[in-house]
């Protein structure tokens, strides 16, 4: 399809829009919107706030009031066909007298989906796939998780160059640096669920929380989620109330995606020992993984991954690494690998 100069500017102008920090995570995609004048001048513009506020196109038509009439809207992701907290945005668009609508990214939600119809049944001119590479990446959980029914998985963990991530003893605080650690907040912080098992939270008490650089708690935090049968002591760090909690009674790692998925949420940073990570990894239900290695050995202690009943190196569950960079320096030096299952 032919885009315009000024649509292309636009969609990059709406991508960033939709990246505004702050938004809360959940079940909705981050989308913006940007409203072009028929000579393809910007006059409005309008990102989703979260559950419950105005969708972009409506915030950027309520910016450009009756100027919308002939215009074209861009927008990263196409226009919803329904109605749920909001009405769909389609009639939004036609009401306001939109002539054309540029659009990046499908939507894969069977519930919003059928946008494009709608308007071309209106008399609107719908053009799509425009960065749509960009909008995908923007919303790439939310759209696996869409495309899969179940949420994105990434799995952290934190292991010596030997592939221990405790010592024979038990202890493990800490393998990783403190830039390290402060890494591993910034990447919660991108979750619907932090996750862990039941022996986990017995052995190590982890709080479980995204936290600033002086070890504060951030407004707005993950569902800490336990895993496993096991009963628990209320004592424990996870139900201290500062971070909201799920207790998942189950030991198969596709009923509990099955549960976080129907509950809106599209993507859990696992962080459980060796056992949930074998059992999660035996599934085939990891989808990246996030390694941070540091510069020690242990000989002996407990490894990063249970055993996943491989006896040789051709059945190996391979991963593609996508990035690797050092973090921190000198002595509180560790590297951070990013890995992606081929798909």
């Amino acid at each position: 399809m032919e885009f315009s100069a000024a649509e292309s500017a636009a969609m990059k102008r709406a991508l960033t829009l939709a990246s505004t920090p702050g938004v809360p995570l959940g079940p909705n995609p981050r989308v913006g919107c940007v409203i072009l004048t028929p000579d393809g001048h910007p006059i409005a513009e309008g990102f989703h706030r979260g559950a419950g506020t105005p969708h972009a196109e409506v915030a950027a038509l309520r910016e450009a009031g009756s100027a919308a009439r002939g215009a074209t809207a861009v927008v990263t992701l196409e226009p919803c066909n329904h109605t749920g907290r909001t009405g769909p945005c389609t009639e939004a668009l036609i009401e306001a007298g939109i002539s054309r609508v540029v659009f990046a990214q499908p939507d894969p939600n069977p519930l919003a989906s059928g946008g494009t119809k709608r308007l071309d049944e209106a008399g609107v001119e719908v053009a799509f796939g425009l960065l749509e590479d960009q909008a995908r990446r923007l919303n790439r959980a939310w759209t696996f998780a869409l495309e899969h029914h179940r949420p994105f998985v990434t799995w952290k963990y934190a292991a010596t160059l030997d592939g221990r991530s405790a010592a024979a003893d038990g202890t493990s605080k800490w393998i990783t640096s403190t830039p390290a650690r402060l890494d591993v907040h910034r990447h919660r912080a991108l979750c619907d669920v932090i996750m862990v098992g039941t022996n986990t939270v017995v052995q190590d008490d982890p709080r479980l929380t995204v936290r600033d650089e002086f070890d504060q708690p951030l407004p707005d935090q993950p569902l800490r989620v336990v895993m496993g049968r096991r009963e628990l002591p209320e004592s424990l760090a996870v139900f201290d109330g500062s971070a909201p909690t799920l207790r998942l009674r189950t030991n198969e790692p596709s009923e509990a995606l099955t549960q976080l998925y129907d509950q809106g949420l599209r993507h859990v940073f696992l962080e459980g020992g060796p056992n949930l990570a074998a059992s999660f990894m035996k599934a085939g239900l990891i989808d990246e993984v996030i390694a941070y290695v540091a510069p020690k050995f242990l000989g002996a202690g407990v490894p990063a991954v249970g055993d996943l009943g491989i006896n040789n190196v051709e059945r190996a569950i391979e991963f593609q690494i996508v990035e690797a960079q050092l973090i921190g320096k000198g002595q509180d030096s560790n590297v951070r690998m990013t890995m992606q299952r081929g798909r």
